[in-house]
């Protein structure tokens, strides 16, 4: 489960045109098991209706401090939230907090509150940059609040830059990081993902069916526990939230990102299918069809794990995958055993709904001297979920 299921959560709408966006957000709290309580401005109703927004949450909208059934909306809305998060948060909206002013139900609430808090502001380039409301926010920051920076793009009006209000992806990856465990707080992840694609001639390539979303799976819930997380891929899926991207393509071109990285990681997880066969002679042109016959001569590539677990630095947990089709848990074991490894992560891909290409995954995770723990078919992100708390183990058991 996503560290926000279960959980009270109060979105806050404030007047600006990126209000819209948070009927996205707020589909996506729904989505996860979270409980969304809206809240919107006078402001924002002119940007968005409030029938969409509650039509999309787990409550009908709430704007007013005296028309609501409580006596003391704010102070009940304020006691209830695990969590609130303004989106998007005005110039004034954020002025008005700094300086502890009480003008609607939501700054109400702001102040009522004794959760956890997150700011996502979304503004004109010069005013975001302009010098009071960077004080407000330094103010906020010092006091805890979570501040989810703007991105860069295409703003209101046609200009272009810094003020945009952040995606619902990077907001809701935000509210996992403050609901949900941090024990990787910190901590220096490598992820690979994907499989790699080695030439045969300019158009050609000999490749497997992996998907890369385990391990995009795995960056995701590292980078929502805390870790500072670089992900090695040969896919093109969006990049997690808070994720360092590192492309490359061939097992070469893998190998060099992973031992760059490595050296200065705490935990690597190689999640990618590396090729263990590339062309020995791949040709720069297209091979044309009236040709004929051709030989195909193969080569190994590089082991990359085995060479991780000879550099492995004292601390370092190193994960690797087994990806099989029959004898899973002896061959798992060879490898962890061959290859120096803290953990395997196994999966008979010959199962339905089980690793390549599918969004579903079932796995064994096997450690030197420690009972295997089955996971049953689940979502990906789950299976990372479990993959992250046994290397948590691993962490707490060498420290």
């Amino acid at each position: 489960m996503s560290a926000v299921h279960g959980k009270t959560i109060v979105v806050g709408v404030t007047g600006g045109i990126a209000a819209y966006k948070a009927v996205e957000l707020c589909r996506r709290l729904v989505d996860s098991g979270a409980h969304v309580v809206p809240v919107m401005t006078e402001s924002a109703e002119r940007f968005i209706g409030r029938t969409t927004l509650s039509a999309l949450s787990s409550e009908p909208v709430q704007t007013s401090l005296w028309d609501e059934a409580s006596p003391i909306p704010h102070t009940k809305l304020g006691q209830r939230a695990d969590l609130i998060i303004v989106a998007p948060a005005t110039a004034h909206l954020i002025a008005a907090y700094a300086g502890g002013l009480s003008t609607d139900l939501l700054t109400n609430t702001l102040l009522a509150t004794r959760g956890p808090v997150i700011v996502c502001p979304a503004m004109h380039t010069e005013m975001w940059e302009h010098l009071s409301v960077q004080d407000n926010l330094a103010v906020l920051r010092r006091r805890g609040v979570v501040i989810v920076e703007p991105d860069e793009g295409r703003l209101a009006g046609g200009d272009v830059g810094k003020g945009r209000l952040a995606s619902p992806e990077r907001i809701v990856a935000a509210a996992e990081r403050v609901l949900g465990p941090a024990d990787f707080v910190g901590v220096r992840v490598v992820v690979t993902a994907g499989g790699t694609r080695e030439p045969i001639d300019a158009v050609r390539v000999i490749a497997n069916r992996s998907s890369g979303k385990q391990g995009y799976a795995i960056a995701a819930e590292a980078a929502s526990r805390g870790a500072l997380v670089t992900l090695i891929s040969t896919v093109e899926l969006p990049t997690p939230a808070d994720v360092e991207l590192v492309a490359v393509e061939t097992a070469a071109e893998m190998s060099a990102a992973v031992m760059a990285a490595a050296g200065s990681a705490d935990v690597v997880v190689m999640a990618a299918a590396v090729a263990d066969f590339r062309p020995a002679h791949a040709v720069d042109n297209k091979i044309k069809k009236d040709a004929g016959a051709f030989d195909l001569t193969l080569e190994s590539t590089a082991d990359i794990l085995a060479g991780l677990g000879q550099r492995k630095t004292a601390g370092q947990t190193l994960v690797g995958f087994a990806a099989e089709t029959d004898d899973l848990v002896a061959n798992a074991e060879a490898k962890m055993r061959r290859k120096k490894l803290d953990l395997v992560v196994a999966n008979d891909v010959s199962a339905a709904g089980v690793g390549f290409q599918h969004d579903t995954n079932a796995v064994c995770l096997l450690r030197p001297d420690t009972a295997m723990v089955t996971i049953s078919l689940t979502d990906k992100r789950s299976v990372a979920r479990a993959v992250l708390d046994a290397i948590a183990e691993i962490r707490l058991a060498k420290s």
